[in-house]
């Protein structure tokens, strides 16, 4: 599952994938600000830690028990998931895209026009 989420982040537009903390984790940015982090985990499948509007992720943190707060991250604002196959690949999909619409609202006016072409 872990393979198909680097994908799938990567197929956004402007998405890069880089390793700014060594071979782990997966960063995947847009306009130079990350919205992905994929993490390999012995015991799992992998863990994603995605950027949330705070609301949401709180909400998905109740409704989920693979969602809990970021590891290693600002926890108000990001969530980890833990890819055990509890949770839908679709789900986690809609979750990568929020993290991505959340962040892609912070860019410039400039990269935010240069994403949409």
């Amino acid at each position: 599952m872990k393979d198909a989420m680097i994908k799938y982040s990567l197929n956004k537009n402007g998405a890069t994938k880089e390793y700014p903390f060594g071979p782990d984790p997966v960063v995947i940015k847009v306009g130079g600000k990350m919205f992905a982090l994929l993490f390999e985990d012995k015991e799992e499948n992998g863990l994603l830690n995605l950027k949330c509007d705070p609301i949401i992720a709180e909400n998905l943190r109740e409704q989920h028990e693979a969602v809990r707060p970021g590891y290693h991250m600002n926890k108000k604002h990001w969530n980890t998931i833990t890819l055990n196959g509890s949770m839908s690949e679709e789900d986690i999909m809609v979750m990568i895209d929020h993290s991505y619409e959340v962040v892609v609202k912070t860019l410039p006016k400039k990269v935010r026009e240069s994403l949409a072409k």
